[in-house]
């Protein structure tokens, strides 16, 4: 199948931007030239821009024209059990450590769990429409950042925390403490976690947020706490891919040398 011609232009301009023939910063020739270039009416050149522009691949600048975007500094995320151990906020010890402050906004509202959080917390069927989880979505950033880091929803059963002191976790004597130590105040010990990671492409409002182009990649992690087989929190972090990558580590069980 022969494919559209704005397709063919967009494919071979984003050859050039990925192979550097066309630099960070470079400004893209005027619509007029590259339509005689690829021997293309202009508004099929406007469409191969306007989707690397949705790509994050190119930026436009009102009165100054269209040019390559930038390539972001990649930035590191540890994923760590010792870090989770540690007091207060992991994402606030992660940023002190790069020379960053760690901000973050908030919003905890109590819900229905939709279906597949239901299953992740193993709640079983819903009781008519009685809302049985604390939901908070989070948008996590730097002062000196253009975008936010991740964004995050997490979701806590609400058999484990309404009435007591952690029920909003950003709120009471615990609050922008991890998991771990907001669900020892209440005598809850975390003994175990684990994440699957994914990627997909980001939904419109994930991209808005984000500051990253429509349909860039962003990967999911899927993350739950335990204490012992129940599931006290578990929560959905999306991270963009072009900038973050996400570091594991954790240590080593002692080795008996007989």
């Amino acid at each position: 199948m022969t494919q559209p011609a704005y397709v063919r232009i967009a494919a071979d301009l984003r050859r050039r931007i990925t192979s550097g023939e066309l630099a960070p910063g470079t400004r893209l020739p005027a619509r007029q030239h590259l339509a005689a270039d690829y021997q293309a009416a202009e508004g099929v050149v406007r469409e191969a821009t306007q989707l690397l522009l949705r790509e994050g691949l190119l930026t436009s600048r009102p009165g100054a024209g269209t040019f390559v975007r930038n390539r972001p500094q990649r930035r590191s995320l540890v994923r760590s059990w010792f870090r989770e151990r540690q007091a207060g906020s992991p994402f606030a010890q992660q940023m002190e450590e790069q020379g960053r402050a760690g901000r973050w906004e908030y919003f905890s509202y109590t819900m229905q769990a939709p279906e597949g959080v239901r299953e992740r917390l193993g709640l079983g069927e819903p009781d008519e429409d009685r809302h049985d989880v604390m939901c908070t979505a989070y948008e996590f950033s730097t002062h000196d950042e253009d975008g936010p880091w991740m964004l995050s929803t997490s979701w806590e059963p609400l058999s484990l925390t309404k009435g007591t002191p952690i029920a909003f976790p950003e709120g009471g004597p615990s609050a922008g403490l991890g998991v771990t130590h907001r669900m020892a105040a209440i005598g809850i010990q975390v003994d175990a976690w684990d994440e699957e990671v994914w990627a997909r492409p980001a939904a419109p409002d994930e991209a808005q947020r984000l500051r990253i182009g429509a349909g860039a990649i962003v990967m999911i992690v899927e993350r739950s706490y335990f204490a012992g087989d129940t599931v006290v929190e578990t929560c959905d972090i999306v991270v963009p891919a072009e900038t973050t990558k996400l570091v594991y580590n954790g240590p080593v069980g002692d080795t008996d040398a007989g």
